[in-house]
């Protein structure tokens, strides 16, 4: 689905979604394909079931965002920690 659909298929919820299409280009990633795997009841459990999916599927790209957003601005950030450079990268959503 594209971010539309998935707004009007979803209204005025939390959800978490996984980016089946995307791309990256300055330092912004453009979702083109969404799979919604969970509609939530609050933003605390979006976020509580986005780190269950990122911990268990860490090479799949999750994020969670309420749909009242009109548009995905992800902007990526890449995190340095205390065991270096990830491979993957990260981002959230502005």
């Amino acid at each position: 689905m594209i971010w539309e659909q998935v707004r009007q298929q979803y209204p005025d919820q939390w959800l978490v979604i996984e980016a089946l299409d995307a791309h990256s280009d300055n330092k912004i990633r453009y979702v083109e394909r969404i799979a919604v795997v969970a509609a939530c009841c609050d933003g605390t459990q979006a976020l509580q079931t986005y780190q269950d999916m990122h911990h268990q599927y860490p090479e799949r790209e999750f994020y969670f965002i309420h749909t009242s957003r009109m548009e995905l601005n992800i902007e990526e950030q890449h995190w340095v920690g205390i065991r270096g450079l990830r491979s993957n990268h990260e981002a959230y959503i502005s």
